[in-house]
């Protein structure tokens, strides 16, 4: 490696008079661009050039070059070795990745087998995103309530409607997917025929119990694109139903795709209506007066006392005394009583 020995070969030229223009001096697309100004504006152009000549050129700047100039060409001849020295480049280890001067790690050392596994680096890395989530939900996100806006409802100069998928940061084959919904009735300038048009048009995608349109895209790898391509497809079918050329009057509409589904609708007669409130808080009170009434004449049944009365008699049948009758082989059996 050279060594620079001559410091003074790297300073810039001392100045060589006063500005003096020069169009020859100029780059191809310079003089494309002088060549297009008007008189005044090279005027101009010139002007600048000077000054920004003589700023240059002034004592200060020109010292101020060199001695920083000087200071660079000493520093590295500080750092290059001289000739007939070798240097010994020692080899970056991972350690030194993303180090400024990865001479100073040095090599890795040897594994002695006292690493994690890639399993808990898994887990370490996910808690470091986890933790990176918290920071900012603690110290940014707050910050966002200064740029909230009130929600307003689209109007009738919007009738399309977007919807897009996000996976918060995870990847999935279906976050690049938007939905396109419209109203056949709320698009502008169209008549009833060409929007019979329209409906015939779109086919599947109609349901005429909302009478909406649902489309879908996915070819693209964002969605920005996926958008686009929706938006010009809604302005080519309304260009299509707008031609007068063929209206499809001939055609039939075909509901087919689409199943009805039966809606279940709560019987008149159950709706509890004033008067039926009334009824049944009348009965209710003729029920209670009739209670207190055979409570008092000590004909009121209790229902927990009869069914406990009969779960003893159960466990009473059920459970039949026993008794140790003695075998003929000396051993102990048992028999149960006749009832």
């Amino acid at each position: 490696m050279r060594v620079i020995e001559d410091e003074d070969a790297l300073l810039p030229p001392s100045p060589k008079g006063p500005y003096k223009f020069d169009y020859s001096q100029l780059s191809d697309e310079e003089r494309k661009h002088y060549d297009l100004l008007s008189p005044e504006e090279k005027t101009q152009y010139q002007d600048e050039e000077k000054a920004i000549y003589d700023h240059m050129n002034s004592p200060a700047v020109l010292s101020g070059l060199q001695g920083e100039i000087g200071q660079i060409v000493h520093e590295v001849s500080q750092e290059t070795p001289r000739d007939g020295v070798n240097t010994e480049r020692i080899k970056e280890g991972l350690f030194a990745m993303g180090e400024v001067d990865p001479q100073d790690t040095g090599e890795d050392g040897d594994f002695e087998g006292n690493d994690i596994t890639s399993t808990a680096h898994g887990e370490l890395e996910q808690h470091r995103e986890m933790r990176e989530y918290a920071r900012i939900a603690a110290w940014e996100m707050p910050m966002l309530s200064k740029l909230a806006k009130p929600f307003v409802l689209p109007g009738a100069e919007k009738p399309l409607r977007f919807r897009y998928t996000n996976y918060m940061g995870e990847t999935h084959p279906a976050e690049n997917k938007v939905v396109l919904e419209f109203c056949t009735r709320d698009l502008p300038d169209l008549t009833s025929a060409q929007r019979d048009k329209l409906i015939k048009l779109v086919g599947v995608r109609y349901n005429p119990e909302t009478d909406l349109v649902k489309m879908s895209c996915e070819m693209f790898e964002t969605q920005a694109q996926n958008k686009r391509y929706l938006g010009d497809l809604v302005d080519t079918l309304m260009a299509e139903a707008k031609d007068p050329t063929d209206m499809f009057e001939d055609v039939p509409f075909d509901f087919r795709h689409h199943r009805y589904k039966p809606k279940m609708e709560f019987p008149e007669g159950w709706k509890l209506t004033e008067g039926r409130k009334a009824q049944l808080q009348a009965t209710w009170r003729r029920r209670a007066l009739a209670d207190k009434q055979r409570e008092k004449e000590g004909k009121l049944v209790d229902g927990v006392e009869v069914i406990e009365k009969m779960l003893e008699n159960v466990v009473a049948q059920e459970v039949a005394p026993r008794v140790a009758v003695k075998g003929p082989v000396g051993k102990a059996r048992l028999k149960r009583l006749p009832k």
